[in-house]
C-alpha cells in the first residue's frame, strides 16, 4: 500500500501565516498584540530549547512574549506570586508554565492557580472540562494538533474506530476527548490493557503517545489506518523516532506522522492559536 506523509512541518507553517494575518487584523482594530508568559524552572536543556522556541515563533507572528526563568530551588509560592501577578496583567493574554515542574512544587496547584482563560496549554480543570462536555474554550495544545493534522488529510472522521495509546493529562486523555468530540469511537489503551495489539489492529485511526521508542508494531497498523505518532525519542546513535515502527507501519498505513516533523510542529502552532483566541477572548 502507498502512504501519504502527514507533513506537520508544511501545516503549522500555513497555520502561522494565517495566526499572523489575523494578528494584523486584530492591531487594526486598534487592539493590542497577543501576549504569551512562559515560566521555566530549573535548567532542563530540552525545556530551555522549547521555551527558546516558544518565544521566536512569538516573535515570527508579531506576538508580545515575556518569558521567566526562576532557579530549580524556587519556592511554590514564588511561582504562584507570579502567576497572581501574570494573571492581572492585562498585557498578557496567555500563561504557559514548562512541565515538568522540581518535585518539591505542586504541579496541579499551579496549573490551577492560572487564570483559565489565560490556561494556553489547556491543562486546567475548567478547560479539560469544558471539552469534556463538548463546549472547548482553550484546547490542549498537541492535541489540538493532531485533530488539525487529521483534519489535513481529508478524511471523514465520524464513524471511525480511533485507538489512543497513552492515557496522559497532556496527551492521551484530552485526544481521547477530542475524537469523541468529532464522533469517533474511541478506545483508550494504557499500561494495564490487555492485549494491546489486538485493540490496535482493528483501528482505523492510531494515536501514539507513550514514549517508548518503536513500542507500536507495523504488523499492528490495519491496512489503510491513519497512524499519528506523539512520542519523540532519542536513540544511543542521536536519531530521533517516535513511539511507531515508522518503516513497518507505512508498509500498511495510509496516512503517518514522520519523526521529527509530524506533531511536533503543530504543538507550538496550536500554542499561539490558543494564545490568539485568549487575547479575543480578553478583549470582549
Amino acid at each position: 500500500m502507498t502512504f501519504q506523509k502527514i507533513d506537520g512541518k508544511k501545516t503549522s507553517a500555513e497555520l502561522r501565516m494565517t495566526i499572523k494575518k489575523q494578528t494584523e487584523e486584530r492591531l487594526a482594530r486598534g487592539l493590542s498584540k497577543p501576549g504569551l508568559a512562559v515560566i521555566l524552572v530549573g535548567e532542563n536543556p530540552a525545556s530551555e530549547v522549547y521555551v527558546r522556541n516558544k518565544c521566536n515563533a512569538c516573535e515570527e507572528v508579531d506576538f508580545y512574549s515575556l518569558s521567566k526563568t526562576f532557579p530549580y530551588g524556587v519556592t511554590e509560592e514564588e511561582l504562584l506570586n507570579l502567576i497572581d501577578e501574570l494573571n492581572n496583567n492585562s498585557a498578557i493574554n496567555g500563561i504557559l508554565v514548562q512541565l515538568p515542574l522540581p518535585d518539591h512544587i505542586n504541579e496541579e496547584k499551579i496549573i490551577e492557580a492560572i487564570d483559565p482563560l489565560k490556561d494556553v496549554d489547556g491543562f486546567h480543570p475548567y478547560n479539560i472540562g469544558r471539552l469534556a462536555l463538548r463546549m472547548p474554550v482553550l484546547r490542549s495544545c498537541t492535541p489540538k494538533g493532531i485533530m488539525t493534522l487529521l483534519n489535513s488529510t481529508g478524511i471523514a472522521l465520524e464513524g471511525k474506530e480511533a485507538v489512543v495509546i497513552g492515557a496522559s493529562n497532556i496527551v492521551g486523555r484530552p485526544v481521547s476527548l477530542e475524537l469523541l468530540m468529532a464522533r469517533c469511537t474511541v478506545t483508550t489503551c494504557h499500561s494495564r490493557t490487555v492485549d494491546l495489539a489486538a485493540h490496535v489492529k482493528r483501528a482505523d485511526i492510531i494515536i501514539a503517545a507513550v514514549g517508548i521508542a518503536g513500542f507500536v508494531k507495523g504488523e499492528w497498523v490495519k491496512p489503510g489506518a491513519v497512524v499519528i505518532d506523539v512520542g519523540i525519542n532519542r536513540l544511543d546513535n542521536g536519531k530521533l523516532v517516535g513511539d511507531v515502527d515508522y518503516e513497518a507501519a507505512s508498509k500498511n498505513a495510509s496516512w503517518i506522522t514522520p519523526v521529527p516533523g509530524g506533531v511536533g510542529p503543530m504543538t507550538i502552532a496550536s500554542l499561539l492559536e490558543n494564545t490568539l483566541q485568549a487575547a479575543e477572548l480578553q478583549s470582549h
